[in-house]
């Protein structure tokens, strides 16, 4: 299942959220708990991660493709010991913002804890998809698409990437193609379906304000 969200709608997104959240406990619990939302990415709930992905429940997410000036994407391969997916290449880092949380900050946040950068992110887009990631999980998510710009070498957390590269769309494709096991299903559809949102002219930066 893929399907395109509408683009915008931060205020009515906050508002839901504030919402929701005035029901709920904001004790310490929230740390390992993820955004529920509907189709229209309003908040309808929060849920415990694991239990979550075991449901199928639809929630929200982040993903972050860090590009060079020369327009390659960076890519980690993620853990071994990651929960789904584990040793899959995939694309810069992704996450969950948790309740109460501006996307673009936790995104920031985890991009800093998993790959030791710090650069500015652009939204330009989120969609949605649901697949079987194995081990009894299923990721159905809400997916923010987040692009920035960095020439730095990452300096990896190991507990989440194992190593890295870099890489050009055109030979991601290729090899995508050629390998398609040895990638996550989530970066395999964004390159299938939402590359068309991406700013990327070879040679040149793109804006991230």
């Amino acid at each position: 299942m893929i399907r395109l969200t509408h683009e915008g709608h931060t205020s009515e997104r906050l508002e839901s959220d504030v919402h929701i959240l005035s029901q709920v406990n904001q004790s310490g619990f929230m740390r390992d708990q993820l955004v529920l939302v509907n189709e229209n990415d309003e908040m309808v709930g929060v849920g415990e991660k694991l239990l979550v992905h075991r449901k199928g429940l639809l929630h929200r997410a982040f993903s972050i493709f860090v590009l060079n000036s020369h327009g390659e994407l960076l890519l980690q391969r993620r853990a071994l010991t990651k929960y789904h997916s584990a040793g899959l290449w995939s694309n810069t880092c992704c996450g969950h913002p948790r309740p109460g949380e501006q996307i673009k900050i936790a995104a920031k946040q985890r991009l800093k804890t998993e790959m030791g950068l710090d650069c500015q992110l652009k939204e330009i887009g989120s969609f949605i998809y649901c697949a079987d990631v194995g081990a009894n999980l299923i990721e159905y998510e809400l997916d923010h698409l987040l692009i920035g710009y960095s020439e730095l070498d990452p300096i990896l957390n190991l507990h989440e990437a194992i190593d890295w590269k870099r890489s050009s769309f055109k030979a991601l494709t290729e090899e995508l193609s050629q390998h398609p096991d040895t990638f996550t299903f989530w970066l395999k559809v964004i390159l299938n379906t939402q590359l068309h949102k991406f700013p990327i002219s070879s040679g040149s930066q793109f804006a991230t304000t």
